[in-house]
């Protein structure tokens, strides 16, 4: 893969609805303040069906406002083509690792890299806990993990 022109990534949680738009938003930014908008496209995706159409839950979306950060996401599920397109493929937990890798072995020619985003945490926070039954606090602690790990992946990769 090029020397990260055009990079791709794609983050990935459950339902598409919580922890990865608000991952996908985060990057975004990221991306964004840094002038690198041309250089990475970003999109997140949920491994099941349960939500395709929504848009994120209300505590995302409000956690998200209080950062000054702005999303019109729409949750969808995951395509081969996906991994035929991305380049990294950034998930949230365990679960979805295995649910991803299974995936990924049905596709020909996959190409993305496929792991946690917690990996690249600097805290060493492998796991990104789903605030879906939580409270506004999870939510918060789900967007500082996004960001640390985030940062991190931007720093490595660009």
């Amino acid at each position: 893969f090029q020397q990260y022109e055009n990079s791709l990534e794609s983050l990935v949680s459950i339902g598409n609805i919580c922890r990865s738009p608000i991952a996908e938003a985060v990057f975004r930014k990221l991306v964004t303040d840094e002038k690198l908008e041309n250089k990475w496209r970003t999109d997140s995706a949920a491994v099941s069906d349960w939500n395709v159409g929504r848009f994120p839950d209300s505590r995302a979306l409000s956690c998200l406002r209080n950062h000054g950060i702005e999303t019109t996401h729409k949750a969808r599920q995951i395509t081969k083509e996906d991994f035929q397109t991305f380049d990294h493929i950034l998930c949230m937990d365990e679960s979805n690792l295995r649910d991803l890798n299974r995936k990924s072995n049905q596709v020909k020619d996959c190409k993305a890299k496929i792991e946690l985003l917690g990996t690249y945490d600097p805290q060493k926070q492998l796991i990104i806990e789903d605030p879906y039954y939580g409270n506004e606090k999870d939510f918060e602690t789900v967007y500082e993990q996004c960001l640390r790990c985030c940062k991190a992946f931007l720093e490595k990769y660009h």
